[in-house]
């Protein structure tokens, strides 16, 4: 079986009809559903000051998932260090992590909006210094000991589920920072895959293990209809907000496939955004060249909640019986 994921980042442009609270419920009722059928992961994002309401507390949602769930993972990808007290954040991050008994992970990232920095009056120029004392102090912090901070001595209660801390992974786009994230880090989440290969070669020169190839890479959005050509029409708008709110925020988020689009059919036609057949989207996962994970983003770009379910359910109905049935021992 293919690693399963679902992610959420509740943005909700006006066009959709959908009131924000009915989103959070639904999303909290998907989590649910993706536990019961062997999901590995949830994620949630971050961004701030967004006109379609792109979620600015995954921390408070994270809390809510691990009330509603017992076995799934979360992971923040991703949290933008500048925007948070590191002090507050390890507490917060402990909270979370104590709430879910250890299944809490967070992406750390430099961030890339220019309209955040001016938000929170943060400099852009220290965005790297601020990553790396926010790792630090997580790391003293998560020992419940008391450290020095700023020149004070402070010390964060309680103490993580997880000795240690959450895991703590590095997001970025650059060799760089791909290099930073084998020093300082627990694992690395590259902005594109030819990054993992300095990752690899720092971890090398630091005589640390090698955690093998990379094993991401294909993270288009995928939405599974029984008639495609039918329902793209009903993906498309959502689609083209995504694309078009990504690439309008800095030219960095066109690092994942994001840019400034106005014609459906172009974009379905680049690929990165796809309405599948289950026996399409089964072949990809099983062929001989089969994807290792499938991340779900039902609510895409503000998609409804109803439309959202109607992919889930052929999902459960028409792809994850046929994904076990090709791997009987969930391999």
């Amino acid at each position: 079986m293919p690693f399963l994921a679902i992610r959420f980042d509740f943005r909700n442009p006006p066009f959709t009809g959908v009131a924000m609270s009915d989103r959070y419920a639904a999303a909290l009722d998907m989590v649910v559903w993706a536990e019961e059928h062997g999901f590995d992961q949830v994620v949630l994002s971050e961004h701030h000051g967004e006109p379609d309401g792109f979620v600015s507390s995954p921390l408070v949602l994270a809390a809510a998932i691990a009330a509603r769930t017992s076995r799934i993972s979360v992971q923040i990808a991703a949290m933008i260090t500048s925007m948070h007290d590191p002090l507050r954040l390890a507490e917060d991050l402990a909270a979370v992590d104590l709430l879910s008994r250890g299944r809490l992970a967070v992406v750390l990232a430099n961030g890339y909006v220019p309209r955040e920095f001016a938000m929170f009056d943060r400099p852009m120029a220290e965005r790297v210094p601020r990553t790396e004392e926010t790792v630090r102090t997580l790391r003293q912090a998560w020992t419940g000991e008391p450290f020095e901070f700023r020149g004070r001595t402070v010390r964060v209660t309680p103490a993580p589920h997880t000795p240690g801390g959450p895991k703590i992974l590095l997001g970025a786009a650059s060799e760089r920072a791909a290099r930073r994230a084998a020093r300082l880090a627990d694992g690395f989440v590259p902005s594109y895959p030819q990054l993992w290969d300095f990752y690899r070669d720092e971890l090398r020169v630091l005589g640390r293990p090698d955690p093998g190839p990379y094993l991401g890479g294909d993270t288009s959005f995928v939405h599974v209809a029984a008639d495609p050509d039918a329902v793209w029409p009903l993906i498309a708008p959502h689609a083209l907000h995504e694309t078009n709110a990504y690439g309008d925020s800095s030219p960095e988020a066109q690092i994942g496939g994001y840019r400034a689009v106005t014609d459906a059919d172009e974009l379905r036609a680049a690929g990165h955004y796809r309405v599948l057949t289950p026996e399409e989207l089964v072949a990809e996962l099983t062929g001989p060249a089969g994807r290792p994970f499938l991340v779900c983003h039902p609510m895409m770009g503000g998609i409804p909640p109803e439309l959202a379910w109607d992919g889930l359910r052929l999902l459960a109905d028409r792809v994850l019986p046929a994904l076990a049935e090709a791997d009987p021992a969930g391999g």
